[in-house]
């Protein structure tokens, strides 16, 4: 999230980035609350140490540019960021994939290109993206749903959960904690019937992924409060999943092996619902009007499902929001509303 561009008239909103940031923060604890209770306590150990990570990232390259620092701090926008990187990333990840993906979203998406309300690509999907290119075997390495562990495997404790991020400790066990994604499972699969798979694969829930469906549910609570709040209007994160599910319906054979799931599967599974109200909304990246909202969103939604199909990666929202982070301005030329006061748009 970041400072909203308008277009004129200036209508100003009354409320400061800040207290912006603040409920964006506050949106998340449903997610983050479902994500602790599926798969332990990685997640929150993932957003201390990004959130670490990122204020002091933020400090440095504040004093290297002569700003501020307390000024620029207190607008929360690079603690929202480091949150969102840390649900994104999976559970009990190492401290350096966090440093390193908090460098590339800070440094390197953000203050290079002059801070808050200048970056044209999401930060958070930034970093996420090159840490999934550079270390694609932490970035695909899940901790099982908590209620699929055997018995023999016990969920670290808090504090052993820190000291698995900073290396001092293992996974109880390695084999027995981690669990492919249903997403990884169901890109995998040529041969299984969906009815088979999910028989042959505990991993698949009612509707979704095991654990996954509250997590998604938790992030929908959440952004509804913002919609509610008017943080962001509609269009863009209900264009992109009215677009994912469209096109999921479209593809969707009755659930054969060549299937890509249903389309509550496809909504419910992986970081659809939490892309589409924390990723999608950003101002900065994404396009101004609400027309161009809505094509923005789409274009993720159908991208998403394109790469989740036929890419190889199974859970595509970083992807697919950068490549359209590129269209942005192009749409914003073509979806321009009319300035105030002429009949007529104006031309860039």
């Amino acid at each position: 999230m970041a400072l909203m561009r308008i277009t004129s008239p200036h209508a100003h909103n009354k409320q400061s980035t800040s207290d912006v940031m603040k409920l964006v923060l506050l949106a998340t604890l449903p997610g983050v609350l479902a994500l602790t209770v599926a798969f332990g306590w990685g997640t929150l150990i993932n957003i201390l140490l990004a959130s670490i990570f990122g204020l002091t990232l933020e400090a440095l390259a504040l004093a290297a540019r002569k700003r501020p620092i307390a000024f620029y701090l207190k607008d929360y926008s690079a603690l929202v960021t480091a949150v969102l990187l840390g649900i994104a990333l999976p559970p009990y990840s190492a401290w350096w994939i966090l440093l390193t993906g908090m460098f590339f979203s800070i440094i390197v998406a953000k203050q290079l290109y002059g801070g808050l309300g200048y970056n044209p690509f999401n930060p958070a999907m930034v970093g996420y993206v090159v840490l999934l290119i550079s270390f694609p075997i932490q970035m695909t390495v899940w901790a099982a749903p908590i209620e699929l562990l055997p018995a023999s495997v016990s969920v670290p404790n808090l504090w052993d959960s820190l000291l698995i991020a900073l290396g001092f400790m293992q996974f109880p066990s390695v084999d027995g904690f981690t669990m492919a994604t249903p997403l990884d499972l169901l890109r995998q699969n040529n041969a299984l019937m969906i009815d088979d798979l999910k028989q042959q694969y505990s991993q698949f829930g009612q509707w979704g992924g095991t654990g996954w469906e509250w997590v998604s549910l938790g992030f929908l609570v959440g952004g509804l409060y913002l919609l509610y709040r008017k943080i962001f209007t509609w269009h863009a994160p209900i264009s992109m999943l009215l677009a994912l599910a469209l096109m999921s319906a479209l593809f969707y054979d009755g659930g054969s092996s060549a299937s890509s799931g249903s389309p509550p599967f496809q909504l419910l599974t992986g970081a659809a619902i939490f892309g589409a109200f924390f990723i999608v909304t950003d101002p900065v990246s994404s396009a101004v009007s609400n027309k161009g909202r809505i094509i923005y969103g789409a274009g993720i939604g159908i991208l998403i499902f394109l790469i989740r199909k036929w890419g190889n990666y199974p859970d595509a929202v970083a992807f697919a929001v950068l490549l359209m982070n590129f269209a942005a301005p192009l749409i914003d030329h073509y979806t321009q509303p009319t300035t105030y006061g002429h009949s007529k748009k104006s031309k860039s």
